[in-house]
């Protein structure tokens, strides 16, 4: 074998690699994919296992242990199957417990333009609060006692509204309403005792 043989020899050789090399390419195009991240992965696993209502059920019991966090990514997950009110709301309360107000507002928001809660309308009414932006927080208490005018609770937080509004008497008359419908409700009692005595 010659010289030049033997170069067109390996020339053949480097060019029979490359189409092998192509062909596995063509062959196999997953492994040429970038891996998937691996909270894709479980979410795809999540949804694919479990029901909307396994998931919820399954944040409520995180959120009983104390795992905040998991309850929250369980609850997403439960939305990307269905969009519920109770749903969105609970995501918004525990946004909210994060500080994240803004976010829970969003929820919340959401989640009153799927169905009008007393419930939806009293957490919102605490964010507005905290922002002092009062005539909302006031707004949405009396929905909140619209949809359901014996909730204690909701009485409780208007009197301390209405405190923060330098609107005492008021929020005299709203303590007592609570302790009313709930005797129980030792903080409207504590609360109403400090107006009294002021």
């Amino acid at each position: 074998m010659s010289f030049f043989q033997f170069l067109m020899f390996l020339i053949a050789g480097y060019f029979a690699l490359k189409i092998y090399e192509h062909i596995q390419t063509l062959k196999d195009p997953q492994e040429k994919q970038p891996p998937q991240p691996k909270e894709k992965i479980k979410r795809d696993m999540l949804e694919s296992v479990f029901s909307f209502e396994e998931l919820v059920q399954k944040a409520d019991e995180a959120f009983e242990k104390g795992d905040e966090q998991k309850a929250l990514f369980l609850l997403q997950e439960a939305k990307r199957k269905k969009v519920d009110e109770e749903v969105l709301f609970k995501i918004g309360y525990l946004l909210d417990k994060q500080g994240k107000e803004s976010e829970a507002m969003f929820y919340y928001q959401e989640a009153l333009k799927i169905k009008e809660e007393y419930f939806i309308h009293n957490a919102i009414a605490s964010l507005y609060r905290k922002q002092k932006v009062y005539d909302k927080a006031k707004e949405h208490l009396e929905k909140s006692l619209e949809l359901d005018g014996n909730n204690a609770v909701t009485y409780y937080n208007y009197g301390n509204l209405l405190v923060d509004m330098d609107e005492k008497e008021k929020a005299k008359q709203m303590y007592q309403k609570a302790l009313e419908l709930d005797k129980t409700l030792t903080n409207a009692k504590v609360e109403l005792q400090r107006l009294e005595n002021e």
